[in-house]
Parts: structure tokens; C-alpha cells; sequence
């Protein structure tokens, strides 16, 4: 599959500005006698984009759900820095400053739209006027401010897309893992929220791990690509080396990469 082969437009200007790394260490899962995750390593720094791809079923939302406590692994080891967060609660570790989005969104469909980004500021200990504050900003910058009194259960599904990313960033998290942010998003919406991601890890200072299909907003968004392929790492490393590597090309792409001459 040919893909869009336009140098990560935003590449220079996010830099990795801090040490603080979120880091999986040879981790692996079973599911009923079946191995969804084979030793598998990944490392996310503060001021950087980490593309995570691969097939259908290739390990991927696995890997997220243990970096943020909903899947325990059976071997290995998830850390910020000398903190271990291996084993602890969905909770703790979004006290810990690891948030994320689902594949599948899951909003308070009987909240507003503002209500959802507030509450979660208030969970993270914000006082209410400034959960309010910090609510309102985001659903401007998200262009959500007209949906602020909708109930979410009531936005197309771009649009609840949008919210999710915006009720983690309420958190003030420093790793923000999404999992298909452009999933259900027509191409004019993917390339609003290119936009929106690729300065995040310099307004907000974290590090951003991102799962999607969408292979032009992957290659051009993301400094480095992690891919895996059943339940093990095929590839890892620069948007250039890892899109023309065979394995990769083989198990994901399922094609030569058209690089339109670049």
C-alpha cells in the first residue's frame, strides 16, 4: 500500500526537552494459553511522538492497556524512570501522569461535553473554577466550544473523538497514549487534528504515543515508529528507516513504499 511519503512536517519543531522517559521493559501477556505480547520494549520521552503500528491483532491496544494498568503482564516491566508502575491500577497510574484514549470512546454520553473535560480536571485534583477554566480552554483549542452544553452521547463521532483527547489532556498528563484518534474522522478532520497533536509535546511538555491506520498522518506526524506483528517488535526507529524496511513492508504495508521520488 503506497502511503504519503511527505517528510513529519512538524519534525523540527518538537524536541525532546526532558530525560523523563515512560519505559516497557520485555513485557509479555497471555490470553487463555495464547501469547499477545512476546518480550516486547518500547520507550516514550517527554517532547517526542512515537508512531505504534501494525497489523489487526498484532499487539498494539495490549501494549496500552498495560502501560496504563488494565492488562497485567505475565512478564516484564512498565516505569517512569526508577518509578515501577508494573502491576499497579488504572487509577494510580493516571496519578502517576499516564493518560490515554480508548479504541472504542468511552465519554459520560449523560454529561456535557464541558462537564466531561471537567470532571476529569477535577479528578486530578483541580479546584472547580479552575477545572471550569481549564474545561473551556481546551474545548476552544479542540473547536468544541459550541458542543460545550451538548451531551456527549449526542456528538458525531469525530467530534467525540475530539473530546476524549480533550478530557485526558484535563488531566495535565506527561504521556498521552491515543489509540486511533482518527478513527471515524474525514480527511479535512485528520488534518485538523495532525496539527493539534504534532505541538503538543512542546505546549504541554509530554511525551505522545499514538496507534492509527491512517498511515499519512502517522508518517508525517511521528519522530519514531515502533511496529509490531504478532505480539512481537518487527521494526523500531525513524520514520524513514522503518517505513522501507521489508518486514515491515511485509506484514503491515503489504507493498513497496511509494516515495513519489523523494
Amino acid at each position: 500500500m503506497a502511503v504519503d511519503a511527505t517528510p513529519a512536517i512538524y519534525r523540527g519543531i518538537v524536541s525532546i526537552s526532558s530525560q523523563i522517559t515512560l519505559t516497557a521493559t520485555n513485557l509479555s501477556v497471555d490470553f487463555a494459553g495464547l501469547r499477545a505480547l512476546d518480550q516486547v520494549s518500547l520507550s516514550l520521552a517527554i517532547g517526542e511522538i512515537v508512531g505504534l503500528i501494525g497489523p489487526n491483532g498484532s499487539g498494539k491496544t495490549t501494549l496500552v492497556n498495560v502501560l496504563t494498568g488494565q492488562v497485567k503482564p505475565i512478564a516484564g516491566r512498565v516505569a517512569i524512570q526508577d518509578v515501577d508502575l508494573t502491576g499497579l491500577a488504572p487509577r494510580a497510574i493516571a496519578l502517576k501522569g499516564v493518560a490515554r484514549s480508548f479504541q472504542i470512546v468511552r465519554l459520560f454520553n449523560n454529561l456535557t461535553v464541558r462537564e466531561n473535560v471537567e470532571t476529569a480536571a477535577l479528578t486530578h485534583g483541580a479546584g472547580r473554577r479552575a477545572a471550569g477554566m481549564k474545561a473551556d480552554a481546551l474545548l476552544a483549542q479542540y473547536g468544541l466550544t459550541s458542543h460545550a452544553h451538548d451531551l456527549a452521547g449526542e456528538l458525531n463521532y469525530g467530534a467525540k473523538r475530539r473530546v476524549e483527547i480533550a478530557r485526558a489532556l484535563a488531566a495535565d498528563p506527561r504521556f498521552l497514549l491515543l489509540d486511533e484518534p482518527a478513527a471515524g474522522m474525514n480527511e479535512e478532520e485528520s488534518e485538523v487534528l495532525l496539527r493539534l497533536l504534532a505541538t503538543l509535546p512542546a505546549e504541554r511538555d509530554l511525551g505522545l504515543l499514538i496507534i492509527d491506520h491512517d498511515m499519512s498522518l502517522i508518517m508525517r506526524l511521528c519522530h519514531r515508529l515502533h511496529v509490531l506483528a504478532s505480539g512481537r517488535t518487527i521494526a523500531e526507529g525513524d520514520v524513514e528507516s522503518v517505513r522501507n524496511e521489508p518486514a515491515v513492508i511485509e506484514a503491515y504495508l503489504g507493498a513497496p513504499v511509494d516515495t513519489g521520488g523523494a
